[in-house]
């Protein structure tokens, strides 16, 4: 009753003096705690509120570099609230990926903006691909190549050719095979990008093909959104009028492939309860569903009392790390593929001698594990395209026991980012790092050769060479280490190689412009926003 009285007699001037007061109290409050950190480290001095956001220019990744040119291999810098330790040297994160060393470590601490965004889901994404046979392609008879053929082809059989944009094209196609190979269930989303290239439409509903296409943006839309729900603070995300607009277009998309993925997993328990003795589909999905239960095949009771059946939201979070995973993702790299094998003709051509030697040109093929797996120089050229442009431009551990890190004791709860961009190009570790060769992964397939270490830069020092053998291991980290090791490398892997056959086994793949820089944006990743192409049959 006193403060309400109080505030009742107050002037607008006094509101001023009293807003100006608590601002003062905060300022001086924000800077006793800078400095007054400990293990002090360089990085850009921060502002109150704002933080360290003034140095962001649209793009992470180029953030990240120029940092580290300025301030070295370790430097903080402070976003979202935290202080956050950026490490941009293979020695550095050893203890994050080592399986000896490290401990379980989330990515990070508890987000409200990330519960919010997310809806408390936390998905661990369990995928064991094994033996299998890949026949998880979309379906082929309204793939745009074989359209664009039979539209293209006149009665003399004259040549066809096709142009078009790489990364529209293989965002949808990515995604077909994800939410097949995850859930068994079709999508549409190639007979939506068809009906964009096609005057003859998919003879699908037009429900379906825009729900698909809705569904594919509002992934991208999600993945973009993730930064600025984990590194905003609630205040500007609701009230700022920009930043709020942009976070309810992204919370409406959201909703949108939660209901999509909720009518799924509703639809599948129901299938399962009906299903007694036949036996069930084998796709993420269902292991999900039916894991921990008497369905499992490795049911045991001692194991569900302490690991009860998920949950349709633990479920569902599955499903959408798993969507993240493999449609943005693989996409995006392969996009990042072509453009450097139409760079490297000399490349082209090894990869192709490669493709030809185990895969019959002359007739249809089935893509089986096992010929996959003999494709080690097109292997090598995947792991050099994501050496020298990561897909994943961060990294991060958020360890729970304290952690000895670049000379420095750092108490638990400390939040690290390491730095993929400059770790795969670090001087110290790859020969001419700003050469594209994939040889470096390829000389005799020997185990480790492909990371051309710099012999020449070792000192006789015991520790020296301890310390540089750690820096080789950890010079190329494409798939993360130890127990946090991406589940999905496998399948990933797989994608990209079968892609690798089907779309340069078959046809001749060139940049409509080979002088047009590579079109990207960089956030949590790296994303190709354009690769315009020309497409027509291989003379073989």
């Amino acid at each position: 009753m006193f403060l309400h009285k109080y505030f009742e007699n107050l002037s607008f001037v006094d509101y001023f003096h009293l807003v100006a007061l608590f601002f003062l109290f905060y300022v001086i409050q924000f800077y006793y705690k800078y400095f007054t950190r400990p293990n002090k480290l360089p990085g850009p001095l921060p502002l109150p509120i704002i933080e360290c956001a003034y140095c962001f220019r649209g793009d992470l990744k180029q953030l990240f570099i120029s940092l580290n040119k300025k301030y070295g291999d370790i430097y903080e810098i402070q976003l979202g609230g935290r202080r956050r330790i950026v490490l941009s040297s293979p020695e550095f994160v050893e203890k994050f990926f080592s399986t000896k060393r490290a401990i379980f470590m989330p990515r990070a601490p508890f987000s409200q903006g990330m519960k919010e965004l997310f809806k408390s889901g936390k998905g661990l994404a369990s995928i064991n691909v094994g033996n299998l046979i890949v026949n998880f392609l979309p379906e082929q008879s309204y793939h745009p190549i074989l359209i664009m053929k039979q539209l293209n082809a006149n009665s003399d059989g004259e040549e066809w050719a096709l142009e078009t944009d790489f990364s529209k094209w293989f965002h949808r196609f990515t995604h077909e095979m994800i939410v097949v190979s995850t859930t068994g269930e079709r999508c549409y989303s190639m007979g939506s990008y068809y009906n964009t290239l096609s005057p003859i439409k998919a003879p699908y509903p037009d429900a379906l093909v825009e729900d698909s296409d809705r569904f594919v943006k509002g992934i991208n839309q999600l993945i973009a959104g993730t930064g600025l729900f984990a590194f905003l603070p609630p205040f500007v995300r609701h009230y700022v009028p920009f930043i709020r607009g942009k976070a309810n277009e992204i919370l409406k998309d959201r909703d949108f492939i939660f209901e999509k993925l909720d009518k799924i997993i509703k639809k599948r328990r129901q299938e399962i309860e009906v299903i007694q003795n036949e036996d069930l589909k084998n796709d993420m999905l269902t292991s999900s569903i039916i894991a921990n239960t008497k369905r499992d095949v490795n049911y045991k009771k001692i194991v569900e009392e302490i690991f009860p059946p998920m949950t349709d939201i633990e479920i569902r979070a599955n499903i959408l790390e798993a969507f993240f995973a493999g449609t943005d993702t693989t996409a995006n790299l392969f996009s990042f593929v072509t453009y450097y094998l139409c760079h490297y003709p000399e490349v082209k051509q090894k990869m192709l001698a490669e493709i030809d030697s185990i895969f019959s040109q002359n007739s249809s093929f089935q893509l089986i594990y096992s010929d996959l797996s003999k494709l080690k120089y097109c292997e090598a050229i995947i792991k050099e395209v994501e050496r020298i442009l990561p897909v994943a431009n961060i990294v991060a551990r958020y360890p729970s026991e304290p952690i000895e890190v670049g000379g420095y004791q750092w108490p638990a709860d400390t939040q690290f980012q390491i730095d993929l961009a400059t770790i795969h190009r670090h001087k110290n570790y790859w020969t001419n790092p700003e050469i594209f060769d994939p040889d470096r992964f390829f000389l005799d397939n020997k185990s480790e050769s492909y990371l051309n270490v710099k012999n020449d830069d070792l000192k006789d020092d015991h520790n020296e060479k301890e310390n540089q053998k750690i820096g080789q291991k950890y010079s190329f980290i494409m798939f993360g280490g130890g127990i946090r090791i991406c589940p999905g490398r496998k399948l990933a892997m797989i994608e990209v190689l079968s892609l690798m056959v089907y779309v340069f086994g078959k046809y001749n793949v060139e940049l409509i412009d080979i002088e047009a820089p590579l079109k990207t944006k960089s956030s949590l990743i790296t994303s190709c926003q354009e690769l315009m192409v020309k497409i027509k049959p291989r003379n073989l």
